[in-house]
C-alpha cells in the first residue's frame, strides 16, 4: 500500500469495505500504547470503532505472533458465550497494510493497568477480583470438543512442551548470559510434573490489564490478547495469575508485592486460588512450586522476546520494551527465590 501504516488507510478502506459487514470508511487508526507482542490499533471510521491486530513488521521468532489463532479462538469464545470481543475479519494478504492482521469489534469499558486497583471504591475491589476468577474457571471448563478447537494444541504433556518451547524461544532471543536463568531452567526440566490427563482451554496471558470490566460494575465484559492460548494444562493459568501477588508494584512492574492487601481489600492469593478451586470443584492445586516458577520462567522468556525486538528495531513500543530487558533476571531471581523457600 501506499504511505506508513496507519497514516494511510485507504488500503485497509477497500478491504474492510469488503471484509466487514457495514463497513464504511473514511478511517484513521491509533495506535494503543499498551502491548508489547502484536501491535493494535483503534480505527474510527464513519461506521464506527473497530480494534485492528496485526503481526509486527521484521523478522519474527518460529511461532510467534500467530494472530490467525487469535482470530479463531475468538471467533470460537463467540460460539460459545465467553466474554471476548467479536472477531470480525481476517486478512492474510500482506499487500494491504504490510503484515497479517484482524479486525474485532470495539468493547466500550474500564481496563485496569494496576492490579491494586488505585480510584476504585474498596468495596468494588474485590468483587472485580471474583469476576476475574470467575471467568478464569467458566474459560477451563469451555468443552474444546464443542467449540471447535479439538486440534488446537498438541497432545502430551502440557509442561514438557512448552518448557522446550521457551527455552528454544529464550535462546533465540538470549542477548547475554544470566545464572539463575540457567538455573530455573535446569531446575524445571528436573521437577516436571506427571502428566496428570487435565487438558483445557487455557488463554496464556490472564492478567487483570488484558480484560475490559463494564464502566459502572465490577463485571466482567471481555478478555483480551489470546495469542498466547492453546489446549493445555489450566493451572497454568491460575499460577500466571498469582504472579502478580508476588511481583513489585514499581518500575516497569505492576503487581501486589508491597501492597497492602487488606487495607485495599483485595483478596489474598490463597483466597483467589480457593476460589478458583471452589468454582472448578477442586480440594487444591498440585507442585503449586513447580507453578509458580514455570510462570516466572515463561514471563522471562516472553520479556526477553520483546527486549530482542527492540534491540533489532521492530518492538511495538521500543522505549517500554528496552526498559523491560531488565525485567528478564530480576523475574529469574524471584522464581528461584521462590523455590528456595517452596513458593
Amino acid at each position: 500500500m501506499s504511505g506508513t501504516f496507519p497514516e494511510d488507510m485507504s488500503a485497509f478502506d477497500a478491504w474492510a469495505s469488503g471484509a466487514v459487514e457495514g463497513y464504511q470508511g473514511p478511517s484513521k487508526a491509533t495506535k494503543f500504547p499498551s502491548g508489547q507482542s502484536n501491535p493494535t490499533y483503534l480505527v474510527e471510521a464513519a461506521s464506527g470503532r473497530y480494534v485492528l491486530r496485526r503481526k509486527p513488521p521484521g523478522k519474527l521468532l518460529k511461532s510467534a505472533h500467530m494472530i490467525e489463532r487469535e482470530f479463531r479462538v475468538l471467533r470460537a469464545l463467540e460460539g460459545v458465550g465467553f466474554p471476548a470481543p467479536r472477531a470480525l475479519a481476517l486478512c492474510e494478504d500482506e499487500s494491504v497494510i504490510g503484515t497479517a492482521f484482524y479486525v474485532m469489534a470495539h468493547v466500550e469499558g474500564r481496563i485496569f493497568w494496576d492490579p491494586a486497583l488505585p480510584g476504585v471504591d474498596r468495596a468494588e475491589r474485590a468483587p472485580v477480583y471474583e469476576a476475574m476468577g470467575e471467568g478464569l474457571a467458566r474459560l477451563h471448563a469451555i468443552e474444546v470438543e464443542k467449540a471447535g478447537l479439538a486440534d488446537f494444541g498438541k497432545p502430551g504433556n502440557y509442561y514438557a512442551r512448552q518448557l522446550q518451547r521457551w527455552s528454544e524461544q529464550y535462546r533465540a532471543s538470549e542477548t547475554g548470559r544470566i545464572e539463575d536463568m540457567e538455573r530455573l531452567i535446569a531446575w524445571l526440566g528436573e521437577a516436571l510434573p506427571p502428566d496428570d490427563g487435565r487438558v483445557a482451554l487455557v488463554h496464556g496471558d490472564w492478567r487483570i490489564d488484558n480484560m475490559i470490566f463494564d464502566s459502572h460494575a465490577p463485571r466482567l465484559l471481555a478478555v483480551l490478547d489470546w495469542e498466547l492460548s492453546t489446549l493445555g494444562h489450566p493451572f497454568a493459568d491460575l499460577a500466571y495469575q498469582c504472579m502478580q501477588w508476588r511481583l513489585p508494584n514499581a518500575g516497569a512492574f505492576r503487581g501486589l508485592g508491597g501492597v497492602d492487601r487488606a487495607a485495599a481489600g483485595i483478596p489474598t492469593e490463597a483466597e483467589f486460588v480457593a476460589g478458583y478451586c471452589r468454582r472448578a470443584g477442586l480440594d487444591a492445586i498440585p507442585h503449586w512450586t513447580f507453578l509458580i516458577a514455570f510462570s516466572f520462567f515463561r514471563v522471562a522468556a516472553i520479556v526477553q522476546g520483546v527486549y530482542k525486538r527492540s534491540l533489532d528495531g521492530n518492538a511495538s513500543n521500543p522505549e517500554r520494551a528496552r526498559a523491560m530487558g531488565a525485567a528478564v533476571p530480576l523475574m529469574a531471581k524471584l522464581a528461584m527465590q521462590d523455590i528456595e523457600r517452596g513458593a
